[in-house]
């Protein structure tokens, strides 16, 4: 009888989903959020590491590791974009793309203060052509990524006032 009514909703154009698979997506489910917050807790992990390794070069106050705290400093933010990404994602929250525009921003940066300061010190591993070329890579990169962020805001706005 059970699967007669089954196949009665169906001609109603009503789908049914087995009980079995909506266990098996229930579990699923939890096995994602378990994954994400292990992720999450190794990010929280390799932040603090991070944090360790900043305080640590704050001992020495060359320029050399100046640059080094001010790397893992943009590092531990890359990792904190990311782990509120994963915050976000098990609130069940909408998905939203500012956060990894941030996170290619801050790289990005992170980069520009590497070049600039390795080509500062005269410990550059590459040819000055090179590291001007790479420096201008990046901030257009970065252009591109604030002109994204710019697109995206302005899109959302638009899209709260047609609701």
């Amino acid at each position: 009888m059970e699967s007669g009514s089954v196949i009665m909703e169906q001609e109603k154009g009503q789908k049914t989903t087995p009980p079995a698979v909506n266990r098996a997506r229930k579990l699923l489910i939890i096995a994602d959020d378990a994954i994400h917050i292990a992720v999450a807790m190794l990010l929280v992990v390799a932040a603090a590491i991070m944090l360790g390794y900043a305080v640590r070069n704050f001992a020495d106050l060359s320029i050399a590791s100046i640059l080094l705290v001010v790397n893992d400093a943009l590092f531990v933010l890359i990792i904190a974009e990311v782990l509120w990404t994963i915050i976000r994602y098990l609130r069940r929250e909408k998905f939203s793309l500012a956060p990894f525009l941030f996170i290619g921003i801050i790289s990005s940066l992170r980069r520009i203060l590497v070049i600039d300061a390795q080509m500062a010190v005269g410990e550059s591993e590459h040819s000055f052509y090179e590291s001007v070329t790479e420096l201008g890579v990046h901030a257009g990169i970065i252009f591109v990524l604030v002109v994204a962020y710019y697109i995206v805001k302005k899109a959302r706005s638009l899209d709260r006032e047609a609701d």
